[in-house]
């Protein structure tokens, strides 16, 4: 190889590791910038599980299933999962009927380095009536997964819930 390739290659290199360096340095110059986008993202993310959950207290199925991303999936306790807005509304029709209080909360959110994914761990309670017409109260917890949308606002790629009762006999 000749000195001027050889010159060239390195040239190259040395010009691809200071584009690295400045866009290091770029991204830790202002690290108080990078934690009030993190603390913007993260009300963002609260703000919507909230809002959702004050949509599904309506008993509104599209609003509530509106939260979520095309190919999200639902993972409820004791059953397949669900994938797909449209499989996702057939179930939500079930759990939000008009008999049908169900509520849930945050205990912890999460946002990704990145600022793409958030993830939630919370809380829920329902109370509806059995096929018998008995009063039933449910609780347990939950695990919701929202991704950025393009225009900057969050929806739920992944949500799964469990009772913490124990389960009935079978």
């Amino acid at each position: 190889m000749t000195n001027t390739k050889l010159a060239a290659i390195g040239g190259c290199l040395g010009l691809l590791l200071l584009g690295a360096g400045c866009k290091q340095q770029a991204s830790t110059d202002n690290p108080a910038q990078s934690a009030e986008n993190h603390a913007k993202d993260e009300q963002a993310v609260r703000d919507t599980d909230a809002q959702w959950a004050k949509t599904a207290g309506t008993h509104d199925v599209d609003g509530t299933v509106a939260y979520y991303t095309d190919d999200a999936v639902l993972l409820p306790p004791n059953g397949p999962k669900v994938t797909g807005k449209q499989a996702i509304r057939a179930m939500w029709t079930t759990m939000i009927g008009p008999d049908v209080a169900l509520t849930w909360s945050p205990a912890k959110v999460d946002v990704s380095q990145s600022g793409d994914l958030a993830y939630i761990v919370g809380t829920y309670q329902d109370s509806f009536k059995d096929w018998k017409g008995k009063p039933v109260t449910d609780h347990g917890k939950t695990l919701e997964v929202f991704k950025k949308q393009a225009d900057g606002s969050w929806k739920v790629v992944a949500d799964m819930y469990s009772s913490d009762l124990v389960a009935p006999p079978a």
